[in-house]
């Protein structure tokens, strides 16, 4: 029995047409394993039914919560259980079967985003007001672009607009939507970035409904515009950035200011500002012809004259007494230069005496010198050196 199993399997596993294949069906009988993480059901349609198995890897990349009536698209590969001797298919994806189920899986995302509080208005960051540069992530071929480059190189020519080519449907939109978000925040450093594309079903406006893109969307540090074309409905990506708009074309009246209403509202508020001027000038004008004119100007020119007497009669009565000070100050100088002059040297000397000095120092006693040694005599005229010839001290 077991080589029998063993070779059903080989022979399933080696078939080219069972290793990726999409089947569509019900679910029924789902199981969510909680110790393993593993997904067990089968899917049925009027006619038939296949066991299915998603282990938990791929499991958790699913972006919606699988139960039994939904239907839904699989995919995966048919391979054999050998121990149970039946066939199964190994899923790796699971996607929504029809606009109903679609619905589904987006309520079930966005009230879990919403419990977790992805869009709460505190998270939202303001969008700025005169930007240098916008990023736009959308498909380069499509209306979106041209309408966002016209529109904002219309209102608001000196910002640069960078498109990011991202693909906005199918299998890859999810990823290349992501990328652009990372690009625009590493490499290519923007003030805005503005993410969408135009109008479509539900089922291609799919990507824009990704929990992983929500995600990107909120952890980016650029402020985001959401641009999907859809007047009446709302994407997660709406919900995630800071600013929804219906239109990418809605997108770029916001991102950008109107050089006309900028030039509009600088002229006004020129006008005002210089009409403010000219009236407080004029006031001012008025208040000082009116002071030149009253009596308290004249009060003040006879006030200013009083004083400047007064500071002149002031001024003769300051010099007097500096002169009367100064005579003061010049004779007790001179009384003390003559008592300075008596007790003067040279006036000493003029009386016959002498100033005696050996070796430069004032020789005050003849113990001080011996015969022989040469002494300085000065006199009120002038000097003589002289040789000791004999020392005497008295008794």
């Amino acid at each position: 029995m077991t080589q029998i199993n063993e070779l059903v399997k080989m022979t399933l596993d080696g078939s080219p047409y069972l290793r990726s294949v999409g089947v569509s069906g019900e679910i029924s009988n789902f199981k969510y394993h909680y110790a393993s993480g593993h997904i067990y059901f089968t899917l049925k349609d009027s006619a038939s039914q296949l066991k299915c198995v998603m282990f938990r890897s791929d499991a958790a990349n699913l972006r919606f919560q699988p139960d039994d009536g939904m239907k839904v698209v699989c995919t995966g590969s048919v391979r054999v259980y050998t121990a149970g001797g039946s066939y199964q298919l190994y899923v790796s994806d699971i996607l929504p079967d029809g606009v109903g189920a679609l619905y589904l899986a987006y309520e079930q995302l966005k009230a879990k985003l919403e419990s977790e509080g992805l869009f709460a208005e505190s998270l939202k960051r303001p969008i700025p007001k005169f930007p240098q540069k916008i990023g736009v992530i959308t498909s380069q071929t499509g209306a979106a672009v041209r309408d966002i480059i016209n529109i904002t190189g219309r209102r608001y020519p000196l910002c640069e607009i960078t498109v990011y080519p991202a693909t906005v449907q199918g299998e890859n939109a999810e990823k290349t939507l992501i990328d652009g978000l990372s690009y625009f925040n590493r490499q290519e450093k923007t003030d805005l970035i503005i993410i969408g594309r135009g109008g479509g079903s539900l089922e291609d406006l799919y990507a824009f409904n990704s929990e992983a893109l929500a995600r990107a969307v909120r952890a980016s540090a650029v402020p985001v515009i959401s641009a999907v074309g859809h007047e009446t409905d709302f994407t997660i990506c709406d919900f995630a950035s800071d600013l929804r708009t219906p239109t990418p074309s809605a997108a770029a009246e916001l991102a950008v200011p109107d050089k006309l209403s900028l030039k509009a509202e600088l002229a006004s508020s020129y006008g005002v500002m210089k009409r403010s001027l000219e009236s407080k000038i004029n006031n001012e004008k008025k208040k000082l012809a009116d002071i030149s004119k009253s009596g308290s100007m004249k009060s003040l020119r006879n006030f200013i004259i009083d004083k400047r007497l007064a500071l002149d009669s002031l001024a003769d009565k300051l010099g007097s007494e500096m002169k009367l000070v100064l005579m003061k100050k010049r004779s007790s100088f001179e009384t003390a230069a003559s008592r300075l002059n008596a007790k003067s040297p040279l006036q000493i000397l003029s009386g016959g005496y002498a100033y005696v000095e050996y070796n430069e120092k004032a020789l005050t006693g003849v113990k001080d010198v011996n015969p022989g040694d040469m002494i300085k005599v000065t006199f009120s005229d002038g000097y003589l050196t002289a040789n000791i010839t004999e020392v005497n001290e008295n008794d």
